[in-house]
C-alpha cells in the first residue's frame, strides 16, 4: 500500500493489545484495500508490553501504517484525539483495538460519511452484544439517561466504529470522555448523523484497558457540561467581506 495521501485515515487506540494487532490489522486491510486510499494510526497510550514492537515490526512491512506513542496512557479520547490531529485523511473512522469491533463495516460507516452531504458522524449500533448482561444493562441505562438529557436521538454511543469528518471532530470542544458524546456535540454544530447496525463479537485475547459509559457516576459531570454546551449554542452569524 501506497503511502501517497489518503482519503481515508483509521485511528486505532491501543493499551496493551500486542496479541491483537496483527489479526486486526490484516481485517482492516481485507476490509479497505482497493476501496480507499487509506492510514492506519494506531495511538499507543502508554502500554507496557510488546505493543510497540508488534506494531514497528509490521510498520516494516507496511507503509501506510503509523504509530503514535503517549509516555504515560491518557485515555481512549486523548489517544482518539492525538490520532486524529495526526491523521491526513478528510475522513476518519476508529475502532476499539481489542478486536471486538469488526472491521468489516468500516466500509459502510465511510460511505455514509463520504455520501452524505450533511453527514458529520456516522455511528456504529451494536447488536448482538458480547457483554455481561450487567454491562448491558449498565450501558442501557446510561445511554437511555444521556438521551433523556440531551436527545441525541443515539440509543448506543458506547461503540468505538465511528466515522465522521475530520474537520468536524475538530470543531468540538475537548475534555476527557469526548468520544461518549459525539452524537450529542456533531449535532450540536448542525451537521446530521448516519447510524449503521454492527454485530459485536468477543475480543481477540486480553482483558479491557478502557472503560466506556457504564460508569454512571463518572459520566454524570460530562453529562451536565454537555447539556450546558448544547443550551449555550447560538447560531454562527453569517459572515461576509466588505470589499473597497
Amino acid at each position: 500500500m501506497s503511502s501517497s495521501q489518503p482519503s481515508v485515515s483509521i485511528v486505532v487506540p491501543v493499551r496493551n493489545e500486542a496479541d491483537n494487532i496483527a489479526p486486526l490489522i490484516e481485517e482492516i486491510t481485507a476490509a479497505l484495500d482497493a476501496r480507499w486510499a487509506y492510514e492506519i494510526i494506531y495511538v499507543n497510550d502508554g502500554s507496557t508490553d510488546a505493543t510497540g514492537e508488534r506494531l514497528a515490526a509490521i510498520m516494516a512491512q507496511r507503509d501506510n501504517l503509523r504509530q503514535l506513542r503517549h509516555a504515560k496512557s491518557g485515555g481512549q479520547s486523548a489517544a482518539v484525539r492525538s490520532g486524529v490531529r495526526a491523521a491526513r485523511g478528510a475522513i476518519v473512522a476508529t475502532l476499539d483495538g481489542d478486536g471486538q469491533n469488526n472491521p468489516v463495516f468500516l466500509p459502510d460507516l465511510i460511505a455514509a460519511v463520504e455520501n452524505g452531504a450533511n453527514v458529520g458522524l456516522a455511528a456504529g449500533q451494536r447488536v448482538g452484544r458480547k457483554d455481561t448482561g450487567f454491562k448491558k444493562f449498565q450501558s442501557r441505562v446510561a445511554n437511555g439517561i444521556r438521551n433523556g438529557i440531551l436527545k441525541d436521538g443515539t440509543r448506543d454511543t458506547g461503540c468505538g466504529l465511528k466515522a465522521f469528518r475530520r474537520e468536524v471532530f475538530l470543531m468540538m470542544p475537548y475534555f476527557d470522555g469526548l468520544h461518549r458524546f459525539l452524537p450529542a456535540l456533531v449535532r450540536r454544530e448542525g451537521f446530521d448523523i448516519a447510524y449503521v447496525d454492527v454485530i459485536d463479537r468477543p475480543r481477540h485475547s486480553g482483558v479491557s484497558n478502557y472503560g466506556f459509559f457504564d460508569r454512571l457516576w463518572i459520566g454524570i459531570m460530562d453529562l451536565a457540561g454537555v447539556w450546558w454546551l448544547i443550551r449555550r449554542k447560538k447560531p454562527a452569524p453569517e459572515v461576509t467581506e466588505v470589499k473597497a
